[in-house]
C-alpha cells in the first residue's frame, strides 16, 4: 500500500485521539502508525485515507500505513468505462443472447401463453432483479473481478470465482460453436436462391419434400423440408456421427468459421472495456434494428395472426401446474445471467458513485421486455408457415431451440419475397447477438484472472486473452465434429445449468448471511447515498435463496430426457453430464478444505478468520482512497 503524507506536522498534532479532523486536505481520524508517534488513520465512517505521493517533500513526510489494516498494493489506477452508455449497451448486450430469441417465444407458447407473463413477472421482481442487482453492487463496491472479491467479502467462498471460472470455459466452447453455425448460413445467403429452398442439392435425400414449390405436393410422415435438410445433413452433417460414441471427424467449414469468429472476439477485448464498450454500439444496438424490421415484415404476412394469438391466448389452468413455474423462474434467471461473474466485472469498471440501482432496473426491463418483443417476431413468421403449409401453429412450432431459427424461421424467410436480404440480416442478428454475450463471459474470466494475479498478467492483457482464446477455440472442437450438436445439447443442458445456479445460491448466502445483509446494504449507501429498503433485503436474504433452491430442486427431481432429432441420448450420458457439471462446482467445497487446513489456529479460530474479510476495499474519494476497515 502506497504511503500517507502528512504534509506538515502542525496537521498532525492537530489530531487528537478518538476526533475525526481534517489537516492539509487529507480526513483523519487518530490512530498510532507504525514506527511514529504522530497520529493519523481513520475517517469517521471506518475508512483510511490514504493520498497519492506528491513532492519530494511529501515523500519524505510520509508514514507507513499500518499493515493491521490489511492493505495491499496498489497496482495503479483501474480502469474505467469511457462513457456510461458503454457500460449499459455492455450489460444489455450480455443479458440479451440468443435465447431470448429462440427459448422465451417456446417456453412462452407451452406454459400457457399470455398466462405465463404472471409467472415469469413475479420470479422476475422476487428473483431475478435482486440477485442482478446483489451483483453489479458488489462489482462496483469491491472493484475486483469474481475471485479476488472473494477476499474482502467472505474468502472462504473463493471457490466460487474458479468456478465460475471453469463454467465460463464451458459456455464459449458450446456457444460460440453456435454463431459458427450462423456464420455459415450468413456466408450460404449471399445468392440469389437460398440454397435451403430446394431439393436439387447433393446433400438432400429422396425424402426432401419442399411444400412451398408449384404443383401438387404430398406431405407424409417420412418428409423432410430442405431446410431441415441443409440445417441436418450439410450445415452439422450429423447423419455421419452415431451419437455420443461416435462423434466423427471435424467438420472444416465450421473450424474456419469459429476462427473467424474467435478472431474478432480476441481483437473486441483484447485491450480491455476501452475496446469491447466501442463494439458493443453495434453488436447491442443492431439486433433491436433488425428485430424492428423483421417484426413490421412478419405483421404484414397472411397469417401473422394465428401465430400472435396462439403465443398469447392465455391457458389460466397452466397455471396451477408446478413446472410453469419452475420454466418462469429457470428462464428468468438464464436470461438476465447472474452468476457467470460478467456483472460483477462490467461494474467493477464503474465509477464509484455510479447509480447501479437505476442501472439495474433499466436493463432488467429492458431484457424483459427483447425477450417479449422477440415472441412476436417469431410466431407472426410461424402464424404465415402455418398459413402456408395449411397446418396448425402447434406442428410448426414443435421445434425448439437453435432449430427454431435454423430450421423453421430460416424456411419462412427463404419463401418470403425479398428473402436473401431478410436472410442475411436475420443471421446478422443472430451473431451479434451472440458476439457481446460472449465478449461478456470472456471478460468476466479475464477481470476475475487479471485481478487475482496482478503481479504475473497486468502487463501481459494482450497475451492472457490470446491464451484464453486459443484454450476456448480447442475446447469448442469436440462441437466442431459431425455430432458436435449431441455435444452442444449435452452441456447446454447439464453441465452449465445445475452448476450456476449452485454457485450464485451460495454467492447469495455468503453475501446475506456470512458478509451480512447490513453491511451490504452498508456499502451500496456509500456508493449511492440511500440505503436498499426492506424488499430488496427479504428478497436478498430469504426470498432469492427460496427461489434458487426451487429451480436446483426441480432440476434434480426430474433431469430432462435429451432427444435431438431421432436420437435418444443414452441413459450414461445423463452421469456424464453431471460429471461435467460437478467439475466446475468442486471447485468450492475443495476451497473450503483446502482454507481450513492452511489457516492458523484452533478449528473455531479458522472458521472465524476465513469468512471475515481479508483485505479491505478501497474507496474512491476524490483525490483521496479510502480503505474500507
Amino acid at each position: 500500500m502506497e504511503t500517507t503524507p502528512l504534509n506538515s506536522k502542525k496537521g498532525q498534532s492537530a489530531c487528537k485521539d478518538g476526533e475525526d479532523c481534517q489537516g492539509n486536505g487529507i480526513l483523519q481520524k487518530g490512530l498510532s502508525a507504525t514506527g511514529d508517534k504522530t497520529e493519523m488513520g481513520q475517517i469517521s465512517n471506518g475508512y483510511s485515507a490514504v493520498q497519492s505521493p506528491g513532492t519530494e517533500e511529501d515523500t519524505r513526510n510520509s508514514i507507513p500505513a499500518d499493515p493491521a489494516l490489511g492493505t495491499e498494493d496498489h497496482q495503479g489506477e483501474r480502469e474505467t468505462w469511457t462513457k456510461k452508455m458503454d457500460f449499459l449497451l455492455s450489460v444489455i448486450g450480455y443479458a440479451v443472447d440468443l435465447g431470448n430469441v429462440w427459448r422465451f417465444p417456446y417456453i412462452c407458447y407451452q406454459n400457457g401463453g399470455g398466462a405465463f407473463l404472471i409467472p415469469y413477472t413475479i420470479m422476475a421482481i422476487f428473483g431475478g432483479i435482486p440477485l442482478f442487482y446483489m451483483e453489479l453492487a458488489l462489482g462496483q463496491y469491491h472493484r475486483n473481478g469474481c475471485i479476488s472479491i472473494w477476499k474482502k467479502i467472505c474468502p472462504i467462498f473463493k471457490g466460487i470465482g474458479f468456478a465460475i471460472c471453469i463454467i465460463a470455459f464451458y459456455i464459449a466452447s458450446y456457444y460460440n460453436t453456435i454463431m459458427a453455425w450462423a456464420l455459415y448460413y450468413l456466408i450460404s445467403s449471399f445468392t440469389g436462391h437460398l440454397p435451403w429452398t430446394s431439393c436439387k442439392n447433393p446433400w438432400n435425400t429422396d425424402n426432401c419434400t419442399n411444400y412451398f414449390s408449384e404443383g401438387n405436393i404430398t406431405w407424409t410422415s417420412n418428409s423432410i423440408s430442405p431446410a431441415e435438410e441443409f440445417y441436418t445433413r450439410h450445415v452439422l452433417q450429423i447423419h455421419r456421427s452415431a451419437g455420443l460414441e461416435d462423434l466423427g471427424g471435424i467438420s472444416w467449414q465450421l473450424t474456419l468459421c469459429i476462427m473467424l469468429i474467435f478472431t474478432v472476439v480476441y481483437f473486441s477485448i483484447w485491450k480491455g472495456v476501452k475496446t469491447s464498450g466501442k463494439v458493443v454500439w453495434v453488436t447491442a444496438t443492431f439486433p433491436y434494428i433488425i428485430l424492428t424490421i423483421l417484426l413490421i415484415r412478419g405483421a404484414t404476412l397472411p397469417g401473422a395472426w394465428r401465430g400472435v394469438l396462439f403465443y398469447l391466448k392465455p391457458n389460466w389452468q397452466k397455471l396451477l401446474e408446478t413446472g410453469v413455474w419452475v420454466d418462469a423462474a429457470a428462464q428468468i434467471f438464464f436470461s438476465l445471467g447472474p452468476g457467470f461473474g460478467v456483472l460483477p466485472a462490467f461494474a467493477s469498471y464503474n465509477k464509484f458513485n455510479n447509480n447501479c440501482y437505476q442501472d439495474a432496473l433499466v436493463t432488467s426491463i429492458v431484457n424483459c421486455m427483447t425477450s417479449f418483443m422477440s415472441g412476436f417476431v417469431i410466431f407472426t413468421v410461424l402464424g404465415y408457415m402455418a398459413e402456408m403449409r395449411n397446418e396448425a401453429v402447434s406442428e410448426v412450432a414443435k421445434d425448439t431451440g437453435p432449430s427454431l431459427l435454423f430450421i423453421t424461421y430460416a424456411e419462412a424467410i427463404a419463401n418470403m419475397p425479398a428473402a436473401t436480404f431478410f436472410a442475411i440480416i436475420f443471421f446478422l442478428m443472430i451473431l451479434t447477438l451472440g458476439l457481446d454475450s460472449t465478449f461478456a463471459g470472456l471478460e468476466g474470466v479475464i477481470t476475475a484472472v487479471l485481478d487475482e494475479f496482478p503481479h504475473i498478467w497486468a502487463k501481459r492483457r494482450e497475451w492472457f486473452v490470446l491464451a484464453v482464446i486459443v484454450a476456448c477455440f480447442f475446447g469448442s472442437l469436440p462441437t466442431l465434429t459431425f455430432g458436435g450438436a449431441y455435444v452442444v445439447k449435452l452441456l447446454e443442458e447439464y453441465a452449465t445449468g445445475p452448476a450456476v445456479l449452485t454457485v450464485v445460491l451460495l454467492e447469495a448466502i455468503a453475501v446475506s448471511w456470512f458478509y451480512g445483509i447490513n453491511q451490504f446494504c452498508s456499502n451500496v449507501k456509500e456508493m449511492l447515498g440511500f440505503s436498499p429498503g426492506w424488499y430488496w433485503r427479504i428478497c436478498w436474504v430469504v426470498i432469492s435463496p427460496i427461489f434458487l433452491l426451487f429451480i436446483i430442486g426441480s432440476f434434480l427431481s426430474s433431469p430432462p430426457e435429451l432427444r435431438l432429432f431421432d436420437y435418444d441420448y443414452p441413459r450414461w450420458t445423463v452421469l456424464l453430464g453431471y460429471c461435467i457439471g460437478t467439475s466446475s462446482f468442486i471447485c468450492i467445497p475443495a476451497y473450503i478444505t483446502y482454507r481450513l487446513i492452511i489457516t492458523p489456529g484452533t478449528f473455531k479460530e479458522r472458521i472465524l478468520k476465513s469468512i471475515t474479510p481479508e483485505t479491505p476495499t478501497e474507496i474512491p474519494f476524490g483525490d483521496l482512497r479510502l480503505h474500507a476497515v
